[in-house]
C-alpha cells in the first residue's frame, strides 16, 4: 500500500502575522551592540500565538513581557522599541505607554485595527456593539477595551439569552477576526432571532486567511484517513483548524494538533494510507516541513499539494499590509530624506546601520515632522541600503 501526504493549500503565515514577525525581525537585525546592557527590543505578549516563533525571536535578544510595567524606566529613557503584538491592545495599554514615554512600534494586524476603529465609530453614532469572540483572547481584550460599557462580548449562541436590549437600541455585530463565517453562524442566527434589527458587519471585516485555511482543510479531509494540524494550543485559529478537520473526517479518521514533529505519535498512523497536513496562520513553513519529514520516516513516501482554495475577494488585510511601511526615524530630524528613502524600496535586503539615537514607528503615512532614513515595504521584507 502506497502511503501519501496531502498538504492543504493555503496554510501557514497570513499577511498580518508575517508583517508582525518581520517587524520584530527587522528591529533585531538593525540593532547594534549596546553598552548599557539593555535588550534591542521589548515585545508585549507573544508577537503571534506560536511558541517556536517566540522562542526563536527571544533567542536573538527580544524580551517578551506580559505587561508594560515589566519594562524598566531605563529602557524608556534609552528609547528601546516596544512592540505591540499582532492582536492589538486596548486604549488603557496605549495610555500607559504614552505616560511612560515608551517608543512604541504597533504591529497590530491591519484587520484587527480596522475593527478597533469601527468600534469607536459605532459608539460615536450611538450603537451598542455585540462582539463575538473568545473571552480572554488578546484580540478580544483589546477590542472590548475600546469601549467596555458599549461592547458586549459573547462566545456561544447560549450567551445571547443574557443580552437585553429594547427595540429602540441601535445594535451592530462585530467579531474576532480569527473566527470564520461558519464558526459564528449559529451565534449570528441566535442574535437575529432575538434582535431582528441588529446590523451585520461589513464583509471586509472577514479574515479570509482564516476562512480559506478552514475550507482547504475540508478539501484535504475528503482524501485523508488522518490529519495533522501544526499550531500552538493558544492559537485560536490552529485549534479551530483541528476542530474543522475532525468534523470533516467524521468517522473516517481523526485530526491531531501538534506544535512540531516531536509531538507526533506513530500510533496515530497505524493502518492509515493518507495523511492530510495543514497549519495555523502563525506557523512557520519549517515546522510543517519537519512534520512532513517525520511522516516520510514513518513510510509516507508520496506527497502532493491540494488544489488551492481561495475565495474570490480582495483581502483588506493583505492590501493594508502591502501599503504599510516600516520607518526608522531619527529624533528631531526633518522630512528632507523621506523621498530618497522611499526610492530605495525595491533594493535587495541589506543590514543597515542605524543612528544610535532613533525611535521606530510603523505607520501607513510618515509623520510630517520626521525624517525617514530606512524603510521596509511589507510584506516583501526587502530593505533599502544605507547612505
Amino acid at each position: 500500500m502506497t502511503k501519501r501526504i496531502v498538504l492543504a493549500n493555503p496554510r501557514g503565515f497570513c499577511a498580518g502575522v508575517d508583517r508582525a514577525i518581520q517587524t520584530v525581525d527587522t528591529i533585531l537585525r538593525t540593532a547594534g551592540d549596546r553598552a548599557d546592557g539593555l535588550p534591542p527590543v521589548y515585545v508585549r505578549r507573544q508577537i503571534v500565538h506560536n511558541k517556536h516563533v517566540v522562542e526563536q525571536l527571544a533567542s536573538r535578544g527580544a524580551v517578551f513581557v506580559e505587561e508594560l510595567n515589566e519594562i524598566p524606566d531605563a529602557a524608556a529613557e534609552a528609547g528601546i522599541p516596544v512592540v505591540f503584538s499582532a492582536h492589538g491592545v486596548s486604549p488603557a495599554v496605549q495610555r500607559e505607554a504614552d505616560a511612560r514615554g515608551l517608543s512604541i512600534v504597533d504591529a497590530t494586524c491591519p484587520l484587527v485595527g480596522k475593527v478597533h476603529r469601527e468600534v469607536l465609530r459605532f459608539v460615536r453614532e450611538g450603537y451598542e456593539i455585540v462582539y463575538i469572540g473568545h473571552n480572554g483572547h488578546d484580540e478580544a481584550v483589546g477590542v472590548v477595551g475600546e469601549s467596555p460599557e458599549h461592547v458586549h462580548l459573547i462566545e456561544h449562541a447560549a450567551d445571547v439569552d443574557r443580552l437585553d436590549f429594547p427595540e429602540s437600541t441601535k445594535l451592530v455585530l462585530l467579531s474576532q477576526t480569527t473566527l470564520s463565517v461558519d464558526e459564528t453562524a449559529d451565534v449570528i442566527a441566535a442574535l437575529q432571532r432575538r434582535f431582528p434589527w441588529i446590523e451585520l458587519p461589513p464583509s471586509s471585516d472577514i479574515c479570509y486567511a482564516t476562512s480559506n485555511r478552514q475550507e482547504a482543510v475540508k478539501l484535504v479531509a475528503q482524501q485523508a484517513d488522518c490529519m495533522v494540524i501544526v499550531g500552538s494550543a493558544n492559537s485560536s485559529n490552529s485549534v479551530r483548524l483541528m476542530e474543522v478537520a475532525n468534523e470533516a473526517l467524521g468517522a473516517c479518521g481523526e485530526a491531531h494538533r501538534v506544535d512540531d514533529a516531536a509531538e507526533m505519535d506513530p500510533a496515530w498512523f497505524a493502518g492509515v494510507s493518507t495523511v492530510g497536513v495543514s497549519s495555523g496562520a502563525s506557523v512557520p513553513d519549517e515546522l510543517v516541513a519537519g512534520v512532513v519529514e517525520r511522516l516520510q520516516e514513518l513510510g509516507f513516501t508520496e506527497s502532493a499539494q491540494s488544489r488551492r482554495f481561495r475565495r474570490t475577494c480582495t483581502s483588506y488585510c493583505r492590501r493594508r499590509c502591502a501599503q504599510y511601511d516600516f520607518f526608522v526615524v531619527p529624533i528631531g530630524a526633518t522630512t528632507a530624506s523621506s523621498t530618497c528613502a522611499r526610492s530605495c524600496g525595491s533594493t535587495p535586503r541589506l543590514r543597515p546601520r542605524l543612528p544610535p539615537d532613533t525611535r521606530i514607528s510603523l505607520n501607513s503615512i510618515a509623520d510630517s515632522s520626521s525624517t525617514v532614513v530606512c524603510l521596509v515595504r511589507w510584506p516583501s521584507g526587502e530593505m533599502p541600503p544605507t547612505t
